[in-house]
Parts: C-alpha cells; structure tokens; sequence
C-alpha cells in the first residue's frame, strides 16, 4: 500500500489547527466566564444596630465565604439609622436593636414586603474592667451604688433601645433615682461600652453581645434579670429600595438558618422560638 506523505501531512497539519482553535475557544470561554462572575458578584449595604457589631462580623464572614458576595456593613444606634432611612439613606438591610423602628418603615412603605421578621432578642449586663474593684458578680446593682463608681455608661435612650431597656431596669430595682447623675450616655452601645473599657466611666450596662465579645469577654460582668426590662426584641426587614433584592434576601435566609442562629446564640442574644437554637 502506497501512502501519500504529502496528505498525512496535510491531515495532521489540519487536525493540529483544529486543536488548537478548540483549546482557543475553551480559553475564551474561560476568561469570559471568569469575567462574568467576576461581574455577577453582589454587594449587600447593611445598616446594622451597634449591638451587632461582633456577631455581624461573623455572620458576614461565614456568608461571604460560602457565596462569595460582599457585605458592607455599618455599625451605629437603631433611632439615627430609622431617621437616615427614612430620608433615602442607601442601605439594603437594616438590622436594628428595636423591631419598632423596621416596623414604622413598613407602615411608610419603605420596606419589601414580607421581609420584616424578629431575628434576636437582646440582654443587658452590669460590665466593669477586668482590674476593678468592683465584685460586679457579687454586687449586683449595689455595684452602681459603690463609692468607687462615679460614672456608669448607658447607651442614650433618646434613640437607642439599649439605653432605654438599661432605665427601666433601673427603675424597676429601685436605684435609677440614687444613680441618675452619675449616668454619661453613649451615642449608641458600642460607644456606652467603650466609656467603660476606656476608664471613663467605672461601670456601665451595655449589651450581652458585646460583653461576650473578644475585647470585653476577660472584664467583670453581672446579667440584669430579662423581667425587669422590656424585651429587646431586634428585627430586621430589606428595605424597597434595596440594590440587590436577590442576594439581600439570601443573607436574610441564612441568618434564619441553623448557622445564622446558632452565631447569634453564641453572642449572647436569645433567638425566637421560630428561630430556636440551642444554648451553647
């Protein structure tokens, strides 16, 4: 059999270019698949109450890990955030202290429909330095009362459901009248806590959540009973205007997820019995 080597050539010379054109086009494809998803990835703007600050940093780190979209969260007191949204503030979700504040925004409109849910339920505590002298767990509200206090930090209670819930425990142990000049308020808090790390002020009563929390989990803490405030119930919706309604709503759904509850669990907060996690 006599082979024509000038058309083995030509055969292979063209099944070579074809290869080549294939491996081209995968490549192509490739890059504008990468730049597709490079163009898919979401941003999510997050107002969120102070409160949040160490348990939204983890819940934002576990989502962003597993999805790949980006979360931009902002820390502050749910009453300054309710009056920036109801003025056009840019925020996809607003995650507040005081379900109220969500609430009163959906009654104007503001909020996506069917969005609106409790997802936490916030806890007060007497907190002092780790080098104090107060024996906060021994004290109990006698510690606001000691000498050696002259300030005691609250979040404001103008705008700050915290600041309100740590009056009313107050008034309920009898003691807001004895301590109500030596009160400093934080705007918001995180800002309450940092009088007290700080040595501005020798006590104060600020969050769970923030007590518990790395910079804080080492000082002296007491928890105020639940039944001496009213609860703190925190509630967050997805606001109409929202950017990215789709990747809002999936962090919403993760928050309600064994992961998302049991984060808030372990910061502290008491999650709603539709949202139940166990205590760790």
């Amino acid at each position: 059999m006599i082979v024509n080597q000038r058309a083995v050539t030509k055969t292979r010379h063209n099944a070579t270019r074809r290869a080549i054109f294939a491996i081209l086009a995968l490549a192509a494809s490739l890059s504008l698949g990468s730049r597709e998803m490079r163009a898919q990835k979401h941003e999510v703007r997050v107002a969120a109450a102070a409160d949040l600050q160490f348990a939204m940093s983890d819940l934002v780190h576990q989502f962003e890990k597993a999805t790949g979209d980006v979360l931009h969260a902002t820390y502050g007191s749910s009453g300054n955030f309710f009056s920036q949204l109801q003025n056009g503030a840019p925020f996809d979700l607003f995650f507040s202290a005081d379900i109220e504040y969500p609430r009163k925004l959906q009654t104007s409109g503001l909020v996506e429909p069917g969005s609106l849910f409790t997802y936490a339920v916030g806890r007060i505590v007497i907190w002092a330095p780790p080098g104090s002298k107060l024996d906060v767990a021994k004290q109990n509200w006698d510690a606001l009362l000691d000498a050696k206090v002259s300030k005691i930090a609250i979040a404001n209670p103008e705008h700050a459901p915290y600041g309100r819930a740590a009056v009313a425990a107050m008034q309920a142990a009898g003691i807001y009248e004895k301590v109500q000049a030596k009160l400093v308020f934080g705007e918001n808090i995180s800002q309450a806590a940092q009088f007290v790390q700080s040595g501005n002020a020798q006590a104060g009563i600020i969050a769970l959540s923030l007590a518990l929390s790395p910079p804080m989990k080492d000082g002296k803490r007491w928890e105020i009973p639940a039944d001496s405030y009213p609860p703190i119930e925190q509630g967050v919706a997805m606001l109409k205007n929202a950017s990215d309604k789709g990747a809002a709503r999936a962090f919403l759904e993760f928050v309600k997820s064994e992961p998302g509850r049991s984060t808030l669990v372990k910061y502290g907060f008491t999650v709603p019995a539709s949202n139940a996690a166990p205590e760790p």
